[in-house]
């Protein structure tokens, strides 16, 4: 088996080693070199052709965002952030995403010595999903045109409709640019993307800015409103029920499922059961296959669904297998999927 070959790029020496040797402890892993700079790691991705970079996001001279708005559209390689806990490392764990970067790991805050360990499977699992990520598109990517965000100035009192998301590797990104192109009138929306406590509120008022519609972090009991949008916060299972004529969601600690908290499966199993065929569902970029089987049930119950395309997706896992296995009407480019849920509604 071909081995994937990483360049571990980090200021601190210490922390070079620690992801070298932690890297190196997989078989399938194979660390070709480090560098301790972006200017290091420029001249090495050239020498050396990694298929994988982990790059710390911050750094002296050029932090790793900066970078990979330089690299990505002239050198397209995947890439895992190795993020710190901090406000202003959240911050621009997003922006690294939002510029090309497949997935991120924290740096251990608290319990250093379990907290490491854990992030170095973490970590191995990570790079060896971004060696078989797709991210050609950046190649000679132009700037975003992201519409303006324009508030809606009151959000409706009820919905009769609910469009369900769920996302995995390259979620990020994906919801990012899907979220900008849909009105402030459309209805309620509940999305579940797999990423660790602390990151989701952030990501959530990251989102908040970028877009018309209103975003937050789902809080247990919180209302399903046209023109709002509740990310699923992390390490809680989030589910939608319905009282009377209104929808609101179940946030809950509760155990994995499909390998997963939050997981896709449970919104959209809730979703089936709740909403039925007043349901939208999309399943965007991911490895694995939450969310398959519950959009199946989706699906079953009269919801019309739809699964991004292979070919704008960044790990083609999780919209294949809903697709394959029933759930998936069709396959839509990640550009055409505002559209195509505009014209759902319309129907």
């Amino acid at each position: 088996m071909k081995k994937v070959r990483v360049l571990v790029v980090d200021d601190s020496s210490l922390v070079r080693q620690i992801l070298s040797d932690g890297l190196s402890e997989d078989p399938q892993i194979e660390v070709v070199g480090t560098a301790t700079d972006p200017y290091m790691a420029r001249e090495k991705i050239a020498q050396l052709r990694p298929d994988v970079l982990t790059l710390d996001v911050e750094m002296p001279k050029m932090d790793g965002v900066q970078f990979l708005r330089h690299m990505m559209p002239q050198f397209p390689l995947p890439v895992v952030m190795v993020s710190a806990l901090t406000g202003k490392g959240q911050r621009l764990t997003f922006e690294a995403l939002e510029a090309g970067a497949v997935d991120f790991v924290t740096k251990p805050s608290t319990n250093v010595a379990r907290g490491l360990e854990e992030m170095l499977v973490e970590i191995r699992a990570k790079v060896k999903i971004a060696a078989d990520a797709d991210v050609s598109h950046w190649k000679n990517k132009p700037k975003s045109t992201r519409p303006a965000p324009q508030k809606s100035q009151a959000l409706a009192v009820s919905t009769d409709k609910v469009i369900a998301i769920g996302a995995s590797t390259g979620g990020v990104e994906a919801i990012s640019r899907l979220l900008p192109h849909l009105p402030s009138t459309i209805p309620g929306i509940v999305i579940v993307q797999h990423m660790p406590p602390v990151f989701t509120k952030t990501y959530a008022d990251r989102l908040n800015e970028q877009c018309s519609l209103d975003v937050k972090e789902a809080e247990n009991g919180d209302r399903i409103l046209p023109g709002r949008v509740l990310i699923a916060p992390g390490e809680h299972q989030m589910s939608v029920r319905r009282s009377g004529g209104i929808y609101l969601v179940d946030c809950k600690k509760a155990p994995k499922v499909c390998g997963h908290c939050p997981s896709v499966e449970v919104l959209f199993e809730s979703v089936a059961k709740y909403a039925g065929a007043n349901a939208i569902g999309v399943i965007l970029t991911g490895m694995g296959s939450d969310g398959a089987n519950g959009m199946l049930a989706m699906r079953k119950a009269g919801a019309r669904t739809m699964a991004q395309d292979e070919k704008s997706c960044v790990v083609f896992g999780m919209p294949n297998e809903a697709y394959r296995r029933g759930g998936a009407e069709k396959l839509v480019n990640l550009d055409s999927i505002p559209g195509a849920i505009l014209n759902l509604l319309k129907g």
